[in-house]
C-alpha cells in the first residue's frame, strides 16, 4: 500500500515570520538572545540621565549606554564623557573629562584653565561665569564636570574622580 505524502511549503506568513525554517530560526534567535544578555551584562551599562547638568549634550531623563571596556587598553582622555560610580553601581554621574592626573585646574571667569593655559571646549553651548580656585590632581585623579556650566558652580555636581570610580565611556 502506497501512501501518496505531499511536501507542505510555507505560506508567505510563516516566511515573513518565522522563515523557511522554524528551527534554524529558534537557534539564531536564542544565540542573538545570549550574546545581547552577555553583552549587556559584562560591556555596555543602560543608564538615565537625571537632571540638566550636562545640558545641551545629554537631556534630562535620556537613555545612553556606557561602554565598561573604553578604558581597558588607554586611560581616559580630555573631552571623554564618562560615568562616575559614587556609593554603588546603581547611583552614577554623566561627566565630561576635563582634567588629566598631574594637572592643575582652574576655571577664571567662566574659562577652563589647565596648568596656566585656557583650553577651547566646542560642547559648550551656555555662558559661564564660574571662577574657581586652582587644584592640582593626584596621579591617579581626574577633574570631571557637566558641559551645563551656567547653573551655578555651587549647584553643580563636580570634581575629583579616581579612575577606580570611572566606570566607562558614554557611547550613546
Amino acid at each position: 500500500m502506497e501512501t501518496d505524502q505531499t511536501v507542505r511549503k510555507p505560506g508567505w506568513l510563516q516566511i515573513i515570520l518565522i522563515g523557511r525554517n522554524p528551527k534554524r530560526t529558534l537557534l539564531r534567535a536564542l544565540v542573538l538572545a545570549t550574546v545581547c544578555a552577555v553583552g549587556f551584562r559584562l560591556f555596555l551599562l543602560p543608564i538615565r540621565v537625571e537632571g540638566i547638568s550636562m545640558l545641551p549634550t545629554y537631556r534630562d531623563k535620556g537613555f545612553n549606554l556606557v561602554n565598561r571596556l573604553a578604558y581597558v587598553t588607554h586611560p581616559p582622555r580630555r573631552g571623554d564623557v564618562v560615568s562616575v560610580r559614587t556609593a554603588g553601581i546603581s547611583i552614577m554621574y554623566l561627566k565630561r573629562v576635563v582634567g588629566l592626573p598631574g594637572e592643575t585646574i582652574e576655571f577664571q571667569d567662566g574659562h577652563l584653565v589647565v596648568d596656566g593655559h585656557p583650553v577651547f571646549e566646542p560642547w559648550l553651548a551656555l555662558p559661564c561665569d564660574w571662577t574657581l580656585a586652582p587644584r592640582k590632581l593626584g596621579p591617579d585623579e581626574f577633574y570631571v564636570v557637566g558641559d551645563n556650566r551656567s547653573m551655578p558652580a555651587l549647584l553643580h555636581k563636580q570634581g575629583v574622580a579616581t579612575r577606580q570610580r570611572i566606570v566607562g565611556k558614554v557611547v550613546l
